[in-house]
């Protein structure tokens, strides 16, 4: 399952062979796919990223941040809007930047180049049979 952001892209985890020597091991690792925007699509470059077909992406669900925060819904939507705004806005203006985001990863640009990294909490909680093998991959 994945989770679209309007603005800003989708978040997902993918499941895929890892070879290693005589062994092959399935691990879930995750991606992002940063979502385009005219403003500064032209010059930025990112990595490829393929979110395949099978994967199930849904909405942000604000409702359940709300619960999850404690904060009112109109809240919640504002400060994520605002946010995916001030990203944009650095994007746009080309300043390197990082947002973090809490026990996910980090989503920044340097130069002309904007990618996530995930950090390694993120991949061992997806992946707990091989997580020192996703860690390395991701």
């Amino acid at each position: 399952q994945g989770v679209f952001i309007m603005g800003l892209g989708t978040f997902c985890a993918v499941r895929e062979p890892l070879r290693l020597a005589d062994e092959v091991l399935m691990v879930r690792r995750p991606i992002f796919k940063l979502a385009k925007n005219p403003a500064w699509q032209q010059w930025l470059k990112r990595p490829k990223v393929t979110v395949p077909e099978n994967i199930c992406i849904e909405p942000l669900d604000f409702q359940h941040l709300s619960q999850a925060t404690s904060l009112p819904r109109p809240v919640v939507e504002d400060c994520v809007d605002e946010t995916i705004l001030l990203f944009s806005s650095y994007l746009k203006h080309k300043e390197n930047v990082s947002f973090v985001f809490k026990d996910v990863g980090v989503l920044g640009r340097e130069g002309n180049v904007a990618r996530m990294k995930f950090f390694g909490s993120c991949i061992q909680q997806l992946e707990t049979t091989a997580s020192l093998v996703a860690a390395l991959r991701s």
